[in-house]
């Protein structure tokens, strides 16, 4: 199924609305979403580091501005 979206005309407001309903849609059924074998073992590695406590964290401010500085 191709679905046409006449995104053109949409404001950032609609668009925000199609993205937040598409994303409540998928969540209803998560076990359906496929995940890559890397990406299910990226988290298991986390969880098991966060799990013996060899996790390190980082605040939300921070995070966002590590991300910045590396897509620059």
């Amino acid at each position: 199924m191709t679905v046409k979206l006449p995104l053109a005309e949409m404001s950032v407001e609609d668009k925000l609305q199609a993205l937040e309903a598409l994303w409540t849609d998928l969540c209803r059924n998560e076990e359906d979403i496929p995940v890559p074998q890397w990406h299910r073992s990226l988290l298991d590695e986390r969880m098991r580091l966060a799990g013996e406590g060899k996790a390190t964290f980082s605040s939300w401010e921070l995070a966002k501005e590590r991300i910045s500085a590396q897509t620059r």
